[in-house]
């Protein structure tokens, strides 16, 4: 099947590649160096401070609109980077080097050893253990040898990749990876927190592939189904996100673990299944690292591309919980958290091709999809223009729905897959994009709208109705004004997406033009990336589409003098893609006839238009609308 966007040359298509993605979480050190004097005094690891998450207070939607200083996130892991650009920023531990401070030697209260009081003490020489007698240890018989060991490498490990190699050459991680098995919860603990530092970063992909190769995905997978103490599960899930920034590694991990992260993990922790009165339990929700963890780790597998998606939807209760934990999040604090951001990004990832890559959108016949694209020109006579030829009317509740009355087709609530593109979501996420001020959640509760809306099924139209109805267009424009490049980005393009329903390119053009002109390049503002004004320009070229007043409104806002500023860069300023964007725009405002006479400046884009339809594909003027739905761009963890 061919998709919506394959008339698009490849730069005409802003971010329409499959999934990029973020950097892992996090390590943190959590082993206290000291010299070791024999195995039996070695100094057991204390637990893995957990680093938190630092947050910006939400905004309401009904004052002004303060969100726009917001700087781009740093790159994480949301897979290559929600362009191994970050939806989560990668958070290192703040431990010294050298670990921290350790007690005074008074209050340790250690026994001493039978050596130490046989031995003179003059004869006793301290020092460091080397690397191969610490991976030794972890097949000691004692389990404390064990556990100091693996906390022990943990340490030597921390931000230090040649290390980390070592470490696998020697097979320091099919022995870390042995001792998930153990049956104490202390080696589990310092085992997670070795291997979680070892798979830590890009650079350490090496030892990803070499933790799955260990059985290392089963295994920890066992360990998060069978243990109840929260800092191993912690430390699980730690592990599996800081693993899912792999690519190689994504499928693997749905396979062995998207079940039991769903039902053991976000289920539970998010409280979905718990009754109404059980608020206590509610609240607790949000500040569950586990949960937050679990998330990350979704968020980046769900960009391995048709198969990782088709099995995310059909896992039971997923996207419900997902979209659970939003709702419940709405009005309060915890709207911008990292747990929300990483649940919007699933989602809108999840929400991306849903017609062609589900049933229900393959089940659309042709009859059915004519009456929902050429709904809006009805005669008087009860018949209405097909797009072959005149046909009758058919009844409004079969074939359109326009944000008024019951929606046709949902005799019961939606629930599961069907919650993913029901008019039902819209208001959830317009709220994010009012309410939240978290630059990451803003994009990818913009994207799943651009996702939505896109094409040509039914429920992308009744998406589109949806917006409308919910007053979501003016929330989508004031976000326009925010300084940051990929929210601008997503917001243009699901304003694109929308303005395929006539009434909102009406709407767009009368309270959104002014602001998309202003963002284009050419004034005072701040320089946007390329995908960024690619995104503005496909919008402007919608919205003036067979809609005359619309082109008129973009002449008035001084948008054709900055559209052939780009069109003359030629490659100096803008690149290529910008350029035959700007181009596209110009082409079709001089298709006009009568307003050619009212453009500034007319022997200036004449030349520009006629150059540009040498690089329009013949399909493209009247296709130019049939945005594709995006992926998520990174991943994160």
């Amino acid at each position: 099947q061919i998709s919506q966007h394959a008339h698009l040359g490849p730069e005409l298509r802003p971010l329409q590649s499959p999934e990029h993605h973020i950097d892992p979480i996090y390590e943190d050190r959590v082993y206290q160096k000291v010299p070791m004097r024999s195995l039996s005094q070695t100094p057991s690891s204390p637990g893995v401070d957990s680093v938190p998450l630092q947050r910006t207070g939400s905004q309401n939607a009904t004052g002004t609109f303060p969100r726009g200083g917001y700087a781009s996130g740093q790159g994480a892991n949301y897979t290559d980077t929600y362009r191994t650009l970050p939806y989560c920023s990668s958070v290192e531990s703040p431990y010294s080097k050298s670990g921290p401070a350790l007690p005074p030697e008074g209050n340790l209260a250690r026994s001493p050893s039978i050596d130490s009081i046989q031995k003179d003490p003059r004869e006793f020489g301290w020092r460091d253990p080397e690397l191969p007698e610490v991976i030794q240890m972890l097949q000691h018989q004692f389990p404390s040898v064990q556990s100091n060991a693996a906390a022990y490498l943990q340490h030597l490990c921390f931000g230090d990749n040649k290390i980390k190699a070592e470490i696998r050459r020697q097979g320091g991680i099919q022995l870390l990876v042995d001792l998930l098995d153990h049956r104490m919860a202390e080696v589990h603990r310092s085992a997670c927190g070795a291997l979680r530092n070892l798979v830590y970063g890009k650079a350490n992909d090496d030892n990803k592939i070499a933790l799955k190769n260990c059985g290392g995905i089963p295994a920890l997978v066992r360990l998060l189904r069978k243990t109840s103490d929260v800092e191993v599960r912690e430390l699980v899930t730690g592990v599996l996100w800081n693993l899912s920034s792999c690519d190689a590694l994504k499928m693997p991990i749905i396979q062995d673990a998207l079940a039991v992260l769903t039902n053991t993990v976000i289920i539970p922790h998010s409280t979905w299944d718990v009754s109404p009165h059980q608020e206590d339990r509610k609240l607790q929700m949000h500040t569950s690292q586990v949960l937050r963890n679990a998330t990350g780790c979704l968020r980046n597998v769900s960009s391995a591309g048709e198969e990782a998606r088709r099995r995310m939807r059909e896992c039971e209760g997923l996207t419900d919980t997902l979209l659970f934990v939003i709702q419940t999040s709405l009005g309060s604090t915890e709207i911008d958290s990292k747990t929300i951001e990483n649940c919007v990004c699933i989602l809108r990832n999840l929400s991306y091709r849903l017609a062609a890559e589900t049933s229900q959108g393959q089940q659309m016949g042709t009859d059915e999809l004519d009456g929902l694209l050429c709904s809006d020109a009805s005669g008087k006579d009860g018949e209405t223009s097909g797009c072959w030829g005149k046909k009758k009317k058919k009844k409004k509740s079969l074939d359109q729905w326009d944000g008024v009355g019951p929606l046709p087709d949902t005799a019961e609530p939606p629930k599961g897959i069907q919650m993913l593109w029901h008019p039902s979501i819209v208001k959830p996420y317009l709220t994010l994009l009012s309410e939240c001020s978290n630059p990451d959640t803003l994009e990818g509760a913009a994207g799943a709208l651009q996702n939505l809306a896109a094409g040509s099924w039914k429920w992308s139209v009744y998406i589109r109705a949806a917006v409308r109805k919910e007053k979501g267009l003016p929330i989508l424009v004031e976000l326009l004004r925010i300084d940051n490049d990929r929210v601008v980005c997503a917001v243009a393009t699901a304003l694109r997406n929308m303005a395929l329903d006539v009434r909102n390119k009406e709407l767009i053009g009368k309270y959104a033009m002014r602001d998309l002109v202003h963002r284009l390049p050419g004034g005072t503002g701040k320089t946007m990336c390329d995908d960024t004004v690619t995104a503005i320009c496909c919008a402007l070229h919608e919205v003036i589409t067979k809609n005359m007043e619309n082109a008129k409104a973009l002449r008035d806002a001084g948008g054709i003098e900055k559209l052939i500023g780009i069109a003359r860069s030629k490659g100096d300023k803008h690149s290529p893609k910008v350029v035959k964007a700007a181009s596209q725009v110009l082409s079709s405002m001089w298709q006009y006839r009568d307003l050619r006479s009212l453009y500034k400046k007319v022997g200036d884009l004449l030349p520009l238009t006629t150059a540009a339809s040498r690089f329009i594909h013949p399909n493209l003027r009247n296709s130019f609308s049939m945005l594709t739905d995006l992926p998520l761009p990174h991943d994160c963890v």
